[in-house]
């Protein structure tokens, strides 16, 4: 499996996006269930955000979580401390599973970096058991990523390589309204449901919102560095007054909404 998602450390990860991902694992947990005893799988756990979350939300038998970069793996190894909780380098579309062998397969933030995303979600209901779930969360990168929008809509404005970034960026897999929900169903999962989640993702000064992006980090972090110093400069020097509006530095709030979607595997 390749993946879309560009990441050049654990820490610069968590700094760009796993403070989110921590606060989006609560509803999305709520939304997609889940119940005493049950085996679950983390399809891409990231830096753990969904893992960590699980055995607080229930008293679960066993957790075992996969993500395709090593990078990810060692954090979430490095962070775990619950022997129920299984961490592995793992392809999301050939997942190393017998059928049938968990009561809940999810993915966190994972499915929109999955080019071939349709195979994650048939390999996602192969694992799961009939009569458990399989549900996906990923953002809403069109209309429900005013910050990211804001940079991706800045740089646009001053280079004109920045207008397929863009595109790129607001029509991944899965983000489309439906989509997920057409997916589910085409892969034979019943009783498909999709929601939207709200988040708020509280920045303290524009260097807290900026400096993993400058620093490479992500999709957004993988073109800016590309630029040449010229280009970047002013790059840079927009974003920021995009982000402080006319007044001084400080702390700002985005919401950011996500598409959440569940369906329940058949036979049970």
């Amino acid at each position: 499996m390749t993946s879309s998602f560009n990441v050049q450390s654990a820490a610069g990860y968590e700094q760009l996006m796993g403070r989110w991902s921590r606060r989006l694992a609560p509803p999305f947990i709520d939304f997609a269930g889940v119940a005493d005893g049950e085996r679950v799988l983390d399809v891409g756990c990231g830096t753990g955000s969904l893992t960590f979350a699980l055995p607080r939300a229930a008293d679960v038998s066993e957790i075992v979580a996969i993500d395709f970069s090593p990078v990810f793996v060692e954090a979430t190894i490095r962070a775990s401390s619950d022997p129920r909780i299984k961490v592995q380098q793992a392809d999301a579309c050939a997942l190393p599973f017998a059928d049938a062998s968990f009561d809940r397969a999810m993915a966190l933030l994972v499915l929109h970096f999955v080019p071939e995303s349709g195979k994650a979600v048939a390999e996602m209901r192969r694992v799961t058991r009939p009569g458990g779930v399989v549900a996906a969360v990923v953002w809403d990168h069109f209309g429900g990523m005013p910050g990211m929008r804001m940079v991706l809509d800045v740089a646009a404005m001053l280079d004109g390589n920045a207008e397929q970034v863009r595109s790129r960026y607001c029509f991944q897999p899965m983000m489309r309204p439906g989509e997920m929900m057409q997916n589910f169903a085409a892969h034979g999962l019943e009783r498909v449901e999709q929601t939207s989640l709200m988040i708020r993702m509280d920045y303290q000064s524009f260097e807290d919102f900026w400096q993993p992006i400058a620093a490479g980090e992500g999709p957004l972090g993988k073109y800016i560095g590309a630029l040449d110093s010229g280009q970047r400069a002013k790059i840079d020097a927009a974003v920021r007054a995009a982000y402080q509006a006319g007044q001084p530095d400080g702390p700002r709030s985005f919401a950011a909404v996500a598409w959440a979607c569940r369906g329940i595997v058949p036979g049970a």
